[in-house]
């Protein structure tokens, strides 16, 4: 350990004063003096030094304190009996040895650097502290001290035993650095010790890799909440167990040092330094999770338990505590995501989708409200005559950084965080407005509807209905010009307020359409009480229609939407038919009787001036 200076250097002995009286005279008191100035009676100057010396060195010797004298060379000069016993040798024997040899201070440089600033009056202290052997055996630690003589040609060398400070002072640490309940290392002490192991990755013989297992138990608050924190406690404490012992068996079989660490609540790592791979991280994870599967016996309660594990393994180079700390986060929600009971490695892939994910959550809701969004339009074409009847609005964000998004991209996180209300707001208000100009700009023609599609989160925290109303009214289009699309699911499910709503919108003049129908609950019994006009069929019943590669279109699903187009007609709906890609597709389904069609063999979707030019003739023709 590395010495540390203290305090100011010693200032020199002042030597007696040679301007004495050189005649007898009487002092402050009135006593006579002689000559040299000494009162009869009295030691000499010379006398009391001496005894003086001789005091000190019987001081010296009979000292408890270890202690030398060692001159400038850091040659000992004389030690007493206390350095002799704890070096386990004879006091005349210490004489001419190296002070360095005696306490270890050559061990390293800033220590025998610091000791020689000492020697050569350069420094004025010196201390550092030394684990040293005792001829018993036993190992002392011990504070080294090396401070300058007022005579200036040497320093005194003393050492204090320090043993049970350091041995309170450990105590201490430990207590701070490993979990009550668990015995484990706590948070503080796995970051610590990884932190070691990412700096000392490149020594020589290390494989520059390291490995993480992060989990979690799986429903440990029932445990908590139904038998109690001391039930729990006990639970943790045979977790931990188990998991020492699979790091134990894996660290042996494949080499290495493994960390178990209890990072709080029902968290815990197991830190594998020098990884040789993936599949050692791998293995270890299985271990675990079969070692947790068995039942845990707790003073007369029998628990089953899992858990989720996130795993990490990669090059330490460039990894920072901090950072492999996150993605093993990340990783065990991935594992507690995927059903729980399971482990989970890190895929960098899923991980930058994720962060691409987070990006557009934290923009999406300023971007709404810099309405950096656009609308593209796509045909629904009659089955009969081919003409374009209206367009479904498909909403595009122009997103600064990531370019044109189609709609999977986002409405999920809008309809997470609740912004899908002032975009839906916004989709609803702009699609009229375009309806209402292509009305304008062609007064000959039929007009087109427009189909929007409505979340069921716009019904419950928006009046839909209200807004619907109010946008009618201000764009100036007819309520059946406007087409309402929501998912099969959400419209099966709908009672109370959503139901309200659809039958106010329904009353007003507004058509309901189910979107995507024939893939959720299919309740027909239920479809024939809800306000709805327009049944789209989900497209993967259409591309069971196609000849491609030499397959024959499933007669089945044929069937199903024959049999689904004559329900509906006889319930009063109209029935769109979406994914239309081929002449064939196209020909079948009008066989069949289906109402309109949408897909790529009429058009993609495209921007409004190109629906303008669709407008009263068959989109196959522009």
């Amino acid at each position: 350990m590395s010495g540390t200076s203290e305090g100011p250097r010693p200032a020199a002995v002042a030597a007696p004063d040679s301007a004495t009286p050189s005649v007898t005279e009487r002092d402050a008191q009135g006593r006579r003096t002689t000559a040299t100035g000494t009162t009869p009676g009295t030691a000499t100057p010379a006398t009391a030094t001496a005894t003086a010396r001789g005091d000190y060195r019987a001081a010296f010797n009979a000292a408890q304190l270890p202690m030398a004298v060692v001159d400038r060379r850091g040659t000992v000069v004389t030690a007493n009996d206390a350095l002799a016993d704890l070096v386990g040798t004879e006091r005349a024997s210490l004489r001419d040895r190296a002070a360095t040899d005696l306490v270890d201070l050559a061990s390293d440089d800033r220590t025998w650097h610091a000791y020689h600033e000492v020697l050569r009056g350069r420094r004025s202290r010196f201390r550092c502290t030394r684990r040293l052997k005792h001829p018993d055996g036993r190992a002392l630690w011990a504070e080294v001290t090396v401070a300058p003589l007022p005579d200036g040609g040497s320093v005194l060398l003393s050492l204090t035993d320090i043993s049970e400070r350091r041995e309170l002072q450990a105590r201490i640490r430990h207590l701070q650095m490993h979990d009550p309940v668990t015995r484990l290392p706590n948070r503080t002490l796995f970051f610590e010790r990884l932190s070691t192991a990412l700096e000392s990755s490149y020594d020589h013989g290390r494989t520059g890799r390291i490995g993480l297992c992060y989990l979690d138990l799986d429903g440990f608050k029932a445990v908590n909440d139904t038998l109690g924190h001391r039930v729990g406690d006990r639970l943790l404490a045979a977790v931990a167990g188990r998991l020492t012992e699979c790091a134990d068996s894996d660290a042996y079989s494949r080499g290495g040092s493994h960390l178990v660490a209890r990072l709080g609540g029902d968290e815990f790592a197991i830190l594998v330094e020098d990884s040789t791979g993936t599949e050692q991280l791998a293995d270890l994870a299985r271990a675990v999770l079969a070692a947790l599967q068995l039942p845990f016996d707790l003073a007369g309660q029998r628990l089953s338990v899992s858990a989720s594990i996130g795993v990490v393994e990669r090059a330490a180079d460039g990894t920072t505590p901090t950072g492999l700390m996150q993605v093993a986060d990340t990783t065990l929600y991935w594992a507690k995501a995927d059903g729980k009971a399971r482990w989970t490695l890190f895929d960098p892939e899923r991980n930058a989708h994720r962060m691409t994910r987070q990006a557009l959550s934290s923009t999406l809701r300023p971007a709404v409200e810099r309405e950096e969004f656009v609308l593209q339009y796509q045909p629904l074409v009659g089955m009969a005559d081919g003409i374009v009847q209206g367009v479904e609005a498909l909403v595009r964000w122009n997103h600064p950084q990531f370019g044109i998004l189609a709609p999977n991209r986002f409405i999920g996180i809008a309809e997470e965080d609740g912004s899908i209300v002032q975009l839906g707001r916004w989709v609803l208000r702009t699609a009229c407005l375009q309806a209402r100009q292509w009305q304008r700009d062609h007064p000959a023609d039929r007009p087109l509807f427009v189909s929007v599609n409505v979340a069921v989160r716009q019904v419950w925290d928006s009046d839909l209905v209200a807004d619907v109303a109010a946008i009618l009214a201000e764009t100036g289009l007819a309520p059946h010009l406007l087409q309402l699309e929501l998912t099969e699911s959400a419209v099966m499910g709908s009672a109370g307020r959503p139901l309200q709503a659809l039958q106010a919108l329904s009353d007003m003049g507004v058509r309901i359409a189910i979107d995507d129908f024939g893939t959720g609950y299919s309740n027909l019994a239920y479809l024939s009480r809800l306000p709805v006009s327009v049944l789209k069929l989900d497209g993967s019943f259409v591309r069971g229609f196609r000849y491609d590669d030499g397959v024959h279109p499933n007669p089945a699903d044929e069937t199903i939407v024959e049999t689904l187009v004559h329900l509906a007609h006889r319930l009063g709906l109209t029935v769109t038919a979406e994914c239309v890609e081929t002449a064939g597709q196209a020909a079948r389904l009008r066989r069949i009787g289906c109402d309109t069609g949408q897909g790529w063999l009429y058009s993609r979707a495209v921007v409004p001036e190109r629906i303008a030019e669709m407008i009263g003739v068959s989109p196959l023709t522009v």
